[in-house]
């Protein structure tokens, strides 16, 4: 497996008020999703995703910008143990 950090796809769209900010890793040469921050059914949360299947999600009571930003900062620093706790479960 390569140790890979595809950083994100961050995007706010305010008009219709999207917000994405995702980490993904390679595993078996193909790319998973590991943790997004989205806004997707109108609030801000994150979900994180295992190997296994199973995922989380958790509501971030954020605005958008504020949800952004953690987001930014979360996956900036924490990327390697969302990664390997994706492994691992």
């Amino acid at each position: 497996m390569r140790d890979a950090y595809e950083g994100g796809k961050n995007e706010v769209k305010t008009n219709r008020r999207v917000m994405e900010g995702r980490q993904h890793v390679c595993r078996e040469d193909e790319w998973k999703v590991v943790i997004r921050y989205d806004s997707a059914h109108e609030y801000s949360h994150v979900d994180k995703f295992y190997r296994n299947g199973r995922s989380v999600k958790k509501e971030l009571h954020l605005n958008l910008k504020e949800a952004l930003t953690l987001a930014d900062e979360d996956i900036k620093d924490n990327w390697k143990a969302y990664q390997k706790a994706f492994m691992e479960d």
